[in-house]
């Protein structure tokens, strides 16, 4: 659905001078310097995929996003949507997309939400009939009835956001763009948007490309990752595989139903982190040991009563590569 081939993208900015007169003579003699923000990127997305794309703030995110959907153009290279061009056949191309982000309307602030969709509906060409059943089942899916008669303007965060992504879903587009659309959304309106995103992908098999800096978001709904770090993709695969490439320990927190004999001078392939009366706090590599192999150790210490494991923390595994 979506091939990107070594794409680049190129900025000229003017080199500002501290003094008036500095930046007077630089504006008048065209003086720039280069600044890269996406380089050299390729990767492919397939149909039905969800798949997250992440970095720091200025890593190149929304400038990938912008050149996918037609709205920048590439310094070099290829971007292809379903096999075609969204820069050289952009009215083609734009509607197989819906875009929400998160930080910026789609819809006309001073209109009610339903005359909104009706001039979208419009501009997609969208038969009144098949409109009018579209909004009645993203009206319940999205719970909007109770402001779609309300200015847009007059929305809280989480209506709008859900009143954006029914805008982007108006035309029924294959692919969905999504740059922070859960930003500043409350725990309640974010288990929503998420719950909504899941059923298109998983009910409807929409193809999503999502950005943000949630790593909730992530771990909850991408089962592929793309990590973006100063304009280069850094790492592309699974979450499972990227914690492992990391290294981070996994934490095993060990209940022993009377005192744990531990070794006075204990040197294994696992680190004793805490040991506390009957309990020890176990971190080990699973690169390096199995979990089962660390239970087996610790059965020699002392008569088991309870597990419990924690995988690292998302967001360290990302801060790890930043």
């Amino acid at each position: 659905m979506i091939q990107v081939k070594n794409l680049t993208k190129s900025f000229r900015i003017p080199i500002a001078g501290k003094s008036r007169w500095q930046r007077f003579k630089s504006y008048v003699s065209g003086d720039r310097r280069v600044k890269t923000a996406v380089s050299d990127i390729s990767f492919t997305v397939q149909k039905g995929e969800f798949v997250g794309y992440i970095g720091p703030n200025g890593a190149g995110k929304s400038t990938t996003i912008k050149m996918l959907t037609g709205i920048l153009h590439p310094t070099s290279g290829e971007v292809l949507i379903g096999g075609s061009s969204p820069h050289k056949h952009r009215r083609q191309v734009v509607r197989k997309l819906g875009v929400v982000f998160g930080q910026r309307c789609q819809l006309w602030w001073d209109l009610p939400v339903r005359d909104s969709y009706d001039i979208l509906a419009e501009m997609y060409r969208i038969e009144r009939s098949i409109k009018e059943r579209t909004l009645a089942e993203l009206g319940e899916l999205l719970q909007m009835d109770e402001f779609m008669d309300t200015p847009v303007r007059k929305l809280s965060l989480g209506q709008r956001m859900r009143a954006d992504l029914a805008a982007s879903l108006l035309h029924n587009p294959d692919i969905l763009f999504l740059d922070e659309p859960t930003i500043g959304l409350d725990i309640v309106a974010k288990k929503s948007i998420r719950s909504l995103l899941k059923s298109l992908n998983r009910d409807f098999g929409k193809t999503i490309l999502l950005t943000t800096h949630d790593m909730d978001d992530i771990e909850q709904l991408c089962a592929r990752v793309m990590v973006i770090n100063h304009g280069q993709l850094a790492y592309d695969g699974t979450i499972g595989e990227l914690r492992d490439r990391i290294g981070l320990p996994t934490v095993m927190k060990v209940s022993f139903a009377g005192p744990v004999a531990v070794p006075a001078e204990w040197s294994g392939n696992f680190l004793i982190a805490n040991h506390q009366g009957n309990e020890l706090t176990i971190q080990c590599n699973r690169r390096s040991i199995q979990a089962m192999e660390v239970l087996r150790q610790l059965e020699q210490w002392g008569s088991i009563e309870d597990v419990h494991m924690e995988e690292p923390n998302f967001e360290e595994v990302i801060h790890r590569i930043y």
